[in-house]
């Protein structure tokens, strides 16, 4: 009897080396599974916030609007936040395709009930990023002109010559050509100046050269341009094209107009206004005398 009982004993301790060694593995590797997991996650976390930290400076550096730069880097730090708890989970063993699934069904969804308002968030990034235009900038877009005083995540906002305001939706004002005239430092004024064909037109052309030497303004290099343009039906065409600075642009363009205006009346050089010539037979003023 004895020895059955030190024979069940002896199969009970057995067993229960068998299950501690079995727990023991159990928990050395998930915990191994789990700590690397839980790696992966503050690693993770760290580097995405040091990326968007770069991100942001570099942005602030280049002028971009405050509220694009706070959208941009929500939006960047919550999908790589995602990919860094698929990662971690994926280390611990769990099958993520169902998670991958979610997503992709909630962002599907997601998209399809904001599709125009994401439109115009997607147009926002593509400004940040290749930046057509910045704040304060004069820019040609959609049939409008206007000074560019804010962009945010849904439209930009354009302030035109005589106090305006314009909003367009980033989507629309993407989706054309846009004219940015301060993007460039220096920019050329094209003047088209008219006289009479009785004109001097050697005078007029040494008239207009003398304004542009003198302003103080004109750019020496690139150098000026004043050529016969065009013969017109009522005049000889003068171009003149000098460069200027742009922020100074429309202020020397009106006073190159107002100068050679004047100097024109100086030299007795007429600006024609347009005009027909009648010339009527007198055979058929007395035919149609004698009809009546």
């Amino acid at each position: 009897m004895y020895q059955k009982v030190e024979h069940k004993l002896e199969h009970y301790s057995t067993t229960a080396e068998q299950y501690g060694d079995a727990v023991l593995n159990f928990a050395t590797e998930y915990g191994l599974k789990l700590v690397g997991a839980i790696a992966i996650f503050l690693i993770g976390k760290w580097i995405a916030k040091q990326f968007l930290k770069l991100m942001r400076s570099g942005m602030e550096r280049g002028g971009v609007d405050a509220t694009l730069i706070s959208f941009s880097s929500n939006v960047i730090y919550v999908a790589l936040i995602i990919a860094i708890v698929v990662a971690a989970a994926s280390n611990l063993g769990i099958n993520t395709s169902s998670f991958i699934a979610i997503f992709g069904a909630a962002g599907l969804a997601i998209g399809l009930a904001l599709k125009d308002t994401l439109a115009n968030v997607g147009a926002a990034v593509l400004i940040i990023f290749f930046r057509p235009f910045k704040v304060n900038d004069s820019i040609e877009v959609s049939g409008v002109a206007g000074t560019v005083k804010a962009i945010n995540l849904f439209s930009t906002t354009l302030t035109t010559a005589d106090n305006r305001s314009i909003i367009i939706p980033n989507g629309t004002l993407v989706a054309g050509n846009i004219i940015n005239n301060t993007g460039n430092a220096h920019r050329r004024i094209d003047m088209v100046f008219d006289i009479d064909y009785k004109d001097d037109l050697k005078l007029a052309k040494e008239v207009i050269s003398h304004v542009l030497e003198t302003h103080p303004k004109v750019l020496k290099d690139p150098i000026y341009i004043v050529a016969v343009g065009a013969l017109g039906a009522n005049s000889v065409q003068i171009y003149a094209q000098p460069w200027v600075l742009t922020e100074d642009y429309l202020k020397i363009k009106f006073e190159i107009t107002e100068q050679i205006k004047l100097e024109f009346d100086k030299n007795n050089l007429s600006i024609p206004f347009p005009q027909m010539n009648l010339h009527v037979r007198k055979e058929d003023v007395l035919q149609d005398v004698i009809n009546r």
